[in-house]
C-alpha cells in the first residue's frame, strides 16, 4: 500500500517527515510534489536560529531551550547542520550526539543535515527542512547552524530570531565585529560565562549594542545574555528575551515584514537553483562541458564568452553583450 505522506505529516508523523527530507537532500522527484502540497499548511511555527563560531556550546543552547520549550508543552524540531564527512558526504552527526536527551522525546524531532559544500553556515536543503517540520505542527524550528565562522550569516534570512553566541577566549570576536556574523544578531548569548574574561567581553560587547543603537536608532536592542550552557545557568533568561523578540516583531509588523523578505529571497534561490539544474543536465549532454572545458585550457575559448554563448542560447531575450 502507497504511503501518502503528504497526510502523514500534516499528522506529525516523524519516519515522513524524515523520509521527505531525505528526498529534498537527495533532489528526489517526489520531494517537490510533497513540497507543494505541505506549502499552504506552513507558517505557523516560530523559527529560532542559534549559531556563532564552533566551540562556543551551541549545541548545549539548543539542547536547553528545548528543554525548556518541551516544559511549556511546546513541540519543538531541530535542524542541526553538520559538517560534511570527507568520504560519503553525510553529516557528522556531532549535534545529535550533544542532544540525546530529546532522542525519546516524541514531541521534539530533530535532523542533521550536512553541509556538502554550502556556504553560509546553512545546508542547500535547510529551508525546505523546516518547512516540513513546520507543516509537521511543530510549534517552534530551531535551526543551529554549522559553526564556520564570520560569514555564517544565511541563517538571519530564515529564522525569526537569530542568537549569536560567543564565549571568551575567542581572541578575534570584538577585532571581528564590525562585520559578518555580528551584524545578524536579535540576541546575543555569552556562553561559558564561568570562564575567565568573560565580564570583560560582556562589558565590549554591550558598548557595541548600545553604540549601535544610539547611531542606527534601533527599535529593537539586541540584549545580551549570560549563560552556562553545561549547567543550564541562564536558558530561562535566554528564553525569556526570545519570547520578547517574538512580541516585538509580532506587534511592530516586522514579522509579517521578514516573512515577505524571506518568501522573495527563497523564491529567486529556487528559480536560480532550477535555471542552474537545467543548464548544467543540457551541458553534460554529450560531453559538452567538458568539450568547453578543454577549449577553454587550450585557450580556444575563455570562461567569459563561454558564458555569455551559454546564456544568449537559452535566454536569448536578455542577450549578454
Amino acid at each position: 500500500m502507497d504511503i501518502d505522506y503528504v497526510a502523514e505529516i500534516l499528522q506529525g508523523s516523524p519516519l515522513a517527515m524524515a523520509r521527505v527530507i531525505t528526498w529534498l537532500e537527495n533532489e528526489d522527484e517526489r520531494a517537490r510534489s510533497c513540497m507543494e502540497e505541505i506549502y499552504p499548511h506552513t507558517g505557523n511555527a516560530y523559527i529560532l536560529g542559534i549559531t556563532g563560531s564552533p566551540g562556543t556550546g551551541k549545541s548545549t543552547l539548543t539542547d536547553g531551550v528545548t528543554w525548556h520549550l518541551r516544559n511549556k508543552d511546546l513541540t519543538v524540531g531541530i535542524v542541526a547542520v553538520d559538517p560534511s564527512s570527507p568520504f560519503t558526504g553525510g553529516a557528522l552527526l556531532g549535534d545529535r550526539i550533544r542532544m540525546t536527551r530529546h532522542s525519546e522525546d516524541r514531541g521534539v524531532f530533530m535532523r542533521s543535515m550536512a553541509t556538502r559544500g554550502y556556504l553560509g553556515g546553512l545546508a542547500q536543503f535547510t529551508r525546505g527542512a523546516v518547512k516540513v517540520l513546520d507543516a509537521g505542527g511543530k510549534d517552534f524550528v530551531i535551526i543551529e547552524t554549522v559553526g564556520v565562522g564570520q560569514d555564517e550569516v544565511d541563517v538571519m534570512r530564515v529564522a525569526d530570531t537569530t542568537c549569536v553566541v560567543l564565549v571568551p577566549g575567542l581572541g578575534d570576536v570584538i577585532q571581528s565585529m564590525k562585520a559578518g556574523i555580528m551584524e545578524i544578531a536579535d540576541i546575543y548569548v555569552i556562553n561559558k560565562y564561568d570562564r575567565p574574561g568573560a565580564d570583560q567581553l560582556f562589558s565590549e560587547v554591550r558598548y557595541r549594542v548600545d553604540q549601535d543603537a544610539s547611531i542606527k536608532d534601533r527599535a529593537w536592542v539586541p540584549p545580551v545574555i549570560q549563560t552556562v550552557a553545561v549547567e543550564g545557568k541562564g536558558e530561562e533568561e535566554l528564553l525569556e528575551a526570545i519570547t520578547a523578540h517574538r512580541v516585538y516583531l509580532e506587534q511592530s509588523g516586522k514579522l509579517l515584514e521578514k516573512r515577505r523578505d524571506r518568501i522573495r529571497e527563497e523564491t529567486l534561490q529556487m528559480i536560480h537553483h532550477e535555471l542552474f539544474r537545467i543548464i548544467r543536465e543540457r551541458l553534460a549532454d554529450n560531453r559538452r562541458i567538458e568539450k568547453m572545458v578543454e577549449e577553454i585550457m587550450d585557450h580556444k575559448l575563455n570562461p567569459y564568452n563561454v558564458v555569455e554563448k551559454v546564456v544568449n542560447e537559452w535566454l536569448p531575450s536578455s542577450r549578454l553583450k
